[in-house]
């Protein structure tokens, strides 16, 4: 077995989703849970089908993240995995909805942070064993750490 770090070029202004699944559906019906979620949302989704043709499977209504979603999980090369890249939300908007897509196994991250995905590679394929999500903390907050956190959520309308 072989590992590897596979960088993810998050595109300006938006946030990835990076999941695994289990049938070619997916991509139709996360297309449908993010359009009806936020339907001002911009996305592109990319699934690496694991039988049958293999193919990269894709929806979407951004063709730049839809393209940056195909050149990702074209390097991850995992079968079963998808990529949904989000401008104009926020996967807290739709990450309900995507768990509870019935295709979905398991959610590796949601971020914008500089993000590496560790990949497996033995004889039958690829796998992701997990990711390596923005950097490591710096220390413990304090009195004026914790006001801040709490200021800031409740100016952008998650805390009232």
């Amino acid at each position: 077995m072989d590992l590897s770090l596979v960088p993810v070029a998050v595109p300006e202004g938006a946030n990835v989703i990076i999941g695994q699944s289990h049938f070619v559906k997916t991509v139709e019906d996360l297309y449908e849970a993010i359009a009806t979620t936020v339907p001002q949302a911009r996305f592109g989704l990319a699934f690496n089908e694991a039988s049958g043709a293999c193919l990269v499977r894709t929806e979407g209504n951004d063709e730049a993240l839809t393209q940056a979603a195909v050149e990702t999980a074209l390097a991850i090369g995992a079968g079963h995995v998808f990529v949904l890249f989000l401008r104009d939300a926020y996967p807290i908007n739709v990450l309900d909805r995507v768990k509870g897509c019935p295709e979905v196994c398991r959610l590796f991250c949601a971020t914008a942070n500089p993000l590496q995905v560790v990949v497996a590679r033995t004889d039958q394929g690829r796998g992701v064993l997990g990711v390596v999500d923005g950097a490591s903390p710096q220390g413990v907050e304090q009195d004026a750490d914790r006001a801040w956190r709490q200021d800031l959520l409740r100016k952008i309308g998650y805390k009232r």
